[in-house]
């Protein structure tokens, strides 16, 4: 499959029972160019652009524009000061130091959103801190208070190493900004924020769950992690990525309930787009009324087909639209 090439996907089941979970149809596949250090992480859409980011990149976003044979993602360079202290233990912010003189990307961006001042926000997973970058390009972290952090692991969660926040997303007025932790145990966190800063109102948490589930079929059904590898908000609801079960699922934005979900496993498995590993692939989503972008970091490693740039999946909205019950 030729990356931008249109893909015909059939119509996905208009229910969805407990057995059996509605495919998203696949519309388009597209590679990005100009990203030298891959790993594309985070991916969102603001105003009618889409950016990007990468956890190996601690000073850069990309703006995608639209070629014939896929993106190419135009830099923005920044300079973001000193990171604050996240409330993470000695010894995850020692293992991350590490691995960030091996790897590269001291700051871990696993994770991007945007409101409707075309402010653009990154989770640091390294650092459980979030930077916000205007529209000028002026970098500053939010001042976060200690409980998300505290509160999450006294939940079970961000106890391990890489197992820290993954996905973040914003509503459009700034005034609610979630986190999703990543997984062993994964969940959702969420803050309000005003002109006097950001806080917890009535509990960080609105979701801890720990657990295993299987991979789809064509990819060995293990059990693996449940994992949140994305956060989007769309339209009063949170959809999170889950690429364990390779999944798009939509929750309340008030307790974190899946209420509905979808596959992308028929497209993620075809042939020539597994990739050598027994984990899911998928770290970025961002959501439209017309479908879900999917960002895949594949850690450098080739596709069955040869592919080893980042590539970018785009989904047609299920019958009905993200908020249809069934």
């Amino acid at each position: 499959m030729l990356a931008g090439q249109a893909v015909a996907a059939p119509e996905a089941p208009e229910a969805q029972t407990a057995d059996a979970v509605p495919e998203l149809a696949l519309v388009t596949e597209a590679v990005v160019d100009g990203m030298p250090s891959g790993n594309l992480s985070g991916l969102a859409r603001c105003g009618a652009e889409l950016w990007v980011v990468s956890d190996r990149d601690d000073g850069r976003l990309y703006r995608l524009e639209e070629g014939e044979s896929g993106w190419s993602a135009i830099e923005e360079s920044f300079l973001a000061p000193p990171p604050p202290a996240g409330g993470l233990p000695w010894g995850l912010r020692v293992r991350a130091w590490v691995s960030a003189q091996v790897r590269g990307g001291a700051m871990d961006f696993e994770g991007l959103a945007c409101d409707a001042l075309g402010n653009r926000y990154l989770v640091s997973e390294a650092h459980a801190a979030v930077l916000r970058l205007n529209p000028a390009g002026t970098a500053d972290w939010l001042a976060l208070p200690a409980s998300p952090v505290r509160q999450g692991r006294a939940s079970g969660m961000l106890l391990g190493f890489n197992a820290g926040f993954e996905g973040i997303a914003v509503d459009p007025e700034a005034g609610r900004l979630w986190l999703a932790a990543e997984r062993e145990r994964r969940g959702l966190v969420v803050l309000h924020g005003n002109q006097s800063g950001w806080r917890c109102t009535g509990g960080c948490v609105l979701l801890a769950e720990g657990g295993t589930e299987a991979t789809p079929p064509a990819l060995g059904a293990r059990q693996q992690s449940r994992s949140f590898s994305g956060l989007a908000f769309h339209d009063g609801k949170l959809f999170t990525l889950e690429r364990t079960s390779h999944r798009i699922c939509r929750r309340d934005a008030s307790n974190g309930v899946a209420e509905r979900c979808w596959s992308y496993a028929d497209a993620a498995s075809a042939e020539g787009r597994r990739y050598d590993t027994p984990y899911g692939t998928a770290e970025a989503l961002a959501i439209d009324a017309e479908g879900a972008w999917v960002g895949v970091d594949n850690n450098g490693k080739p596709r069955a087909d040869g592919e080893r740039r980042p590539v970018v999946w785009r989904f047609a909205a299920p019958k009905g639209g993200w908020s249809a019950i069934q």
